[in-house]
């Protein structure tokens, strides 16, 4: 049951104070004691910008949040970018139709189910999530990271979330855990791209994807639940997603009620479609090309459109290579891409 919170969350003493200006407590903490898919050109990086009337936006609420270090070099995309150039294709494959066709979304009640190989399988109730996690000592942090789409544009992106280490340590893995499997929302009364394939891209649904258990607790993996200092909205993934960033996008799984620890490699969404273009790993390599375009170089996105960007030379693993090479260095990762 959800019930309404008695005490407003604390604000960040670093946020500006207009964005608290609309005030809702979000959902009573229980704690932790007791989640941009990257599509293939054919039907995302050439495709046109959704015309037609603008939906009125989802409402986003306010967070409370560690800041992220003022000296992080990176400089964040504009919101507006983040919020209207998506790839989400259970709303559709074009860039803006994720923001046009996902406002309805519900998104309360949310609950993440963790099972399989793990010692104490269990639910989260998201919104409790949320609102508990700084009481438990887990404060949501924010985190601005580089986000690398396989289409080759880039973002900056300030999200806000928990480590997906702390998430699964409560639940104990087993010593048979060596994968992860996620699984996106399934419901295609309020997903369009999940009723049509034409309109989902040739997907079939729900969207899956995995992680090996050492990226998994990798302190740079999280699960996002916000952005700009506020909740996700729906075409970002609300109220859940994966943030892995020396990954590219797509490894990203949005709006996940799901995970499972299994023993062996799990099947992902794009590499049962394309195998050949889109493997397990997805890590940011400039010296493996994508079959149908390089990928040693990035459009930058700012606010002009996406062919006005500045193009900038990709980084390998998207730059965090110092942290996360180490997790593959008996790999080859022209092999294993």
């Amino acid at each position: 049951m959800l019930i309404k919170s008695k005490q407003p969350l604390l604000e960040s003493a670093t946020t500006p104070e207009n964005v608290y200006s609309e005030r809702r407590a979000i959902l009573k903490g229980l704690g932790l004691g007791g989640l941009l898919l990257a599509g293939p050109s054919r039907a995302g990086f050439f495709s046109k910008e959704a015309s037609g009337p603008v939906p009125a936006a989802a409402k986003r609420y306010p967070l409370s949040y560690q800041k992220a270090a003022s000296a992080s070099p990176l400089v964040p995309t504009p919101e507006n970018k983040i919020l209207t150039h998506n790839n989400f294709y259970e709303f559709g494959t074009g860039k803006t139709d994720p923001f046009k066709n996902s406002q309805g979304l519900r998104l309360e009640p949310w609950t993440l189910s963790v099972e399989g190989e793990v010692a104490k399988p269990g639910t989260l109730d998201v919104w409790e999530l949320i609102n508990g996690a700084q009481k438990q000592g887990a404060q949501l942090q924010e985190r601005i990271y580089r986000m690398r789409c396989v289409e080759a544009w880039s973002m900056v992106i300030p999200w806000i979330g928990i480590e997906l280490g702390q998430i699964l340590k409560q639940f104990e893995p087993t010593s048979k855990a060596k994968y992860l499997a996620f699984e996106t929302l399934y419901d295609p009364q309020q997903m369009p791209g999940q009723q049509s394939r034409r309109i989902g891209g040739g997907i079939d649904y729900p969207y899956v994807e995995g992680l090996r258990m050492d990226e998994a607790m990798h302190p740079l993996t999280i699960l996002s639940v916000g952005l700009y200092g506020k909740t996700l909205a729906p075409q970002n993934g609300a109220p859940i997603r994966l943030v892995v960033p020396w990954k590219y996008g797509f490894k990203g799984i949005k709006s996940i009620v799901k995970i499972r620890l299994v023993e062996k490699m799990p099947p992902t969404t794009w590499n049962i479609l394309a195998a050949k273009e889109y493997g397990f790993y997805a890590n940011v390599n400039p010296a493996v090309d994508h079959p149908r375009w390089s990928q040693g170089s990035e459009r930058a996105i700012t606010e002009g459109g996406l062919f006005s960007a500045k193009r900038q030379k990709t980084l390998p693993f998207n730059g965090y290579g110092d942290e996360v090479a180490g997790l593959y260095s008996a790999m080859n990762l022209k092999k294993w891409f």
